[in-house]
């Protein structure tokens, strides 16, 4: 009997330590991803009956959550909407969550780990619960400056502080007004949903960070340039043929400079001036030179395919691996299949100005419990290093060319040294350019880099996307 009794006691404990071990996994390690989970209903609607943290910018709520006469207690408001749109997200019911709104839900719910004590002083206290407040990175006159300089163009701008990864700008065209998808009213918010699902411009893609990733054209030059002076295989001198057409090897189609003859007029043309004049043929040559492996080895150093969190989940730029010379060639001037958002290409430049380092970028300057006292700091992180110091300092002195006397002209600024790179990418025949500009300014103590991108565009880089990162700049610098 006792023998029995044994078992059945021994039965009985292991079953209570499995219930344990199971209840303390999911009421502590997995409380963050089932409160983060959109499925999560009881979660949706707790978070409503909350007052949910304010996400600021400089001190002031872009977003916020205001008493409301309903069952939900508190209604999100957006202030600037469609200006933030692209950081803030849209916080719904059952429609999802986006943005900073989504991937820092727990905070602003105040269901994070870190909240727990919080919750349970104001249950002590009968004081009503509160989200952590999320305050940005992003600089006011800096996001205005982007907007209003991108004007009427689809396309995005973002700005980083080269040295901490401090995303000072992200603006994306066209954009939307979030406080449509926070409407307590679900027909409503269902119908405004559907319209801008249905808007051919896509007005819900974060052209930043997601959505249909473009073409870098010349601006990926920078990348393979990178590979080129810092393998130590050729230096800003080395030569190679100019000729004013190529045909590719093992295909009978050809290449040519963007202005159709032979770039700079000579028979050979060196990188440092193939760079400044944005010379295709010598960088398919050169692209050829250093094989996919090598420029596929500085793109991931630079971040393409690569998963990344700013805390909005970046869809990874991306370098095909080119087996096939004639598409190794055209994807070393940016054409082929490479494909990039524009954080990234503002990644690049960023590591250039830093010294080869490249920081990683963020959104999220602090994190505060509605105590003020802060959850989460300001985090800055080496995300990896790309270059050599020296071969930044070389890039940098091309990257001034290209802008003082080169094919970025049209970012000069009196009295700074920028760096830049103009892109012009191809998206098939009888089809309008993808407009590109990234660079950093002032060259020799960076305070930002940024990339511009603009599509639909019947002109060159230089044109259209460089007179608007120069805006941009001189927001920063206060020009």
């Amino acid at each position: 009997m006792n023998k029995e009794l044994k078992r059945v006691s021994i039965a009985v404990l292991l079953m209570f330590i499995a219930l344990f071990t199971s209840t303390t996994v999911i009421a502590v390690f997995q409380v963050d991803s089932l409160n983060g989970d959109s499925r999560n209903v009881r979660t949706l609607y707790d978070g409503y009956s909350a007052e949910r943290g304010p996400i600021l910018v400089d001190g002031q709520a872009v977003a916020e959550s205001k008493p409301s006469t309903d069952q939900y207690k508190f209604q999100r408001v957006y202030s600037n909407s469609q200006l933030y749109s692209a950081a803030t997200g849209y916080f719904t019911l059952n429609q999802g969550n986006t943005g900073v709104e989504g991937s820092l839900n727990n905070y602003l719910s105040g269901n994070a780990n870190s909240q727990f004590f919080d919750k349970i002083n104001s249950i002590i206290t009968g004081q009503p619960p509160k989200g952590a407040a999320v305050t940005l990175t992003l600089n006011p006159k800096v996001q205005q400056a982007a907007w209003d300089a991108l004007g009427g163009n689809a396309g995005a701008v973002v700005a980083i502080n080269p040295k901490t990864g401090a995303i000072l700008a992200m603006v994306s065209k066209p954009a939307f007004d979030p406080n449509v998808l926070a409407s307590h009213d679900t027909k409503s918010v269902i119908a405004a949903y559907q319209q801008l699902i249905a808007d051919p411009k896509h007005p819900l893609f974060n052209r930043t960070i997601a959505g249909d990733l473009y073409h870098p054209g010349s601006v990926f030059k920078l990348v393979v340039a990178s590979a080129a002076l810092d393998s130590g295989k050729f230096t800003p001198d080395s030569e190679f043929p100019n000729p004013p057409t190529l045909p590719l090897p093992g295909s009978s189609t050809s290449i040519n400079n963007a202005e159709g003859g032979s770039c700079g007029g000579t028979p050979t043309v060196s990188i440092a001036t193939a760079l400044r004049l944005s010379c295709n043929i010598p960088f398919a040559q050169l692209g050829a030179a250093l094989g996919s492996s090598e420029i596929s080895r500085y793109a991931k150093a630079y971040g393409f395919g690569q998963p990344l969190k700013v805390p909005m989940s970046v869809t990874p730029s991306f370098y095909p691996q080119n087996t096939d010379q004639a598409k190794l060639m055209l994807s070393s001037f940016g054409q082929d299949e490479d494909r990039v958002t524009p954080l990234q290409v503002a990644m690049v430049s960023s590591a250039i100005a830093n010294g080869g380092n490249l920081m990683q970028p963020t959104l999220i300057d602090h994190i505060a419990a509605p105590d003020l006292s802060v959850i989460q700091p300001f985090q800055q992180k080496v995300l990896s290093q790309p270059i050599s110091a020296q071969t930044s300092a070389t890039l940098t002195q091309l990257m001034v060319s290209n802008v003082s006397s080169g094919a970025a002209n049209n970012a000069r600024i009196n009295g700074v040294d920028v760096a830049g790179k103009t892109g012009t990418a191809q998206n098939g025949e009888g089809r309008p350019y993808t407009l590109w500009f990234t660079g950093f300014a002032p060259a020799n103590d960076p305070q930002v880099a940024v990339a511009v991108v603009v599509e639909n565009g019947t002109s060159f880089g230089n044109a259209v996307a460089a007179p608007i990162a120069k805006k941009v700049i001189e927001a920063v610098l206060s020009k």
